[in-house]
């Protein structure tokens, strides 16, 4: 059995607060790890922002401000460079990023990472290229997220309704996806709605983005004769049924998109995805296997299309993703972190 400290120091959650309701992929992630290693027979201690002194699931959480142990096998600072150093003497240290890493070359984080030297975990392709080559780091490697076991064990099933759905954050491409649905897409297929779950909710309000999130959330609450519904976000449990009931996932995606847990968890359903190749969004979908990665405007609304009326293309792309597109589990991701310790 191995010590793993795990601090987060973004919005506030702990497992009980993402067990009962809608979360974000890093705090998604954040959770189901820890809960894996637990699971896999590891002590695991967990700071975050506003948690409550808790054991769930076999986690203890406490806040981010009570002391960290001295020392522990495996710690993994999450996102914020102010983590990097908290547990002083950790057998192995690991900074896991979830945004484009990029912002690394400011002096004052490059400096800070340069003294640690962590391990720096991404979680893909895309997402390991935005590392800036030079930085001084204690090693790179790559590990997905996992999808969650409710969304990875889907049975064939026929086509639904033509009902697209989007179950990620609005500044992702929504209005760009509300301009093509209004003007192409529903005109060409009357009978077919749009399904936004969505809110600052999901994102702990959302800081100084939450005005922009509510104006494309707002437009989209003017656009029901467009067949467009907006809801507010839902928790994975009810999350499993919304997509099972879908006909696609339809996603711009954003360069600073660097997995989208969103479309992994929809393609472990079964559910086709027609997206565009920003960010990491094309690395979550096999094109022409279990959806389609749209390089142009005209490509996506051609596919989005042909996804909602067309039930032979359909059930392709559909079986596809179920044989395809499962993910890792959270286990298996766990074995990776644990692989890390020394």
């Amino acid at each position: 059995m191995a010590s793993v400290v795990m601090a987060d120091d973004g919005i506030a959650f702990d497992g009980a607060t993402a067990e009962a309701g809608p979360l974000g992929g890093a705090e998604t992630a954040f959770v189901a790890l820890a809960e894996a290693l637990v699971a896999r027979g590891h002590d695991v201690r967990a700071f975050s922002r506003g948690a409550a002194s808790l054991r769930h699931r076999g986690v203890s959480w406490a806040t981010i401000d009570t002391a960290a142990p001295r020392s522990c096998d495996l710690y993994i600072g999450n996102r914020g460079h102010r983590l990097i150093g908290l547990v002083p003497c950790p057998r192995r240290r690991v900074l896991w990023l979830h945004n484009p890493a990029g912002y690394l070359r400011k002096p004052r984080l490059s400096l800070r990472i340069a003294w640690y030297r962590p391990l720096l975990v991404t979680t893909g392709a895309y997402h390991a290229s935005t590392i800036p080559s030079w930085l001084l780091d204690g090693g790179r490697v790559v590990i997905p997220y996992g999808v969650l076991d409710r969304f990875r064990h889907a049975e064939p099933r026929e086509p639904p309704a033509p009902r697209a759905v989007f179950t990620s954050n609005p500044l992702r491409g929504l209005d760009w996806l509300l301009d093509l649905w209004v003007g192409r897409i529903k005109p060409a297929v009357p009978a077919a709605e749009l399904h936004i779950y969505a809110g600052n909710a999901v994102y702990g309000g959302a800081g100084k983005y939450a005005d922009r999130i509510n104006s494309i959330l707002a437009r989209a609450d003017t656009l029901r004769e467009a067949g467009i519904y907006k809801h507010e976000p839902v928790g994975r449990e009810q999350l499993v049924d919304v997509l099972t009931a879908a006909r696609a996932m339809l996603y711009r995606g954003d360069p600073g998109e660097t997995f989208c847990l969103a479309l992994a968890e929809a393609q472990a359903l079964g559910v086709p995805a027609v997206v565009t190749p920003l960010g990491s969004v094309g690395e979550r979908v096999a094109d022409n296997v279990s959806g389609r990665v749209a390089n142009s405007d005209d490509a996506f609304v051609e596919a989005a299309i042909a996804t909602l009326r067309d039930d032979d293309l359909w059930r392709q792309w559909h079986k596809g993703a179920l044989a395809r597109q499962r993910g890792l589990s959270w286990d298996e991701v766990a074995q990776r972190f644990e692989a890390l310790i020394p």
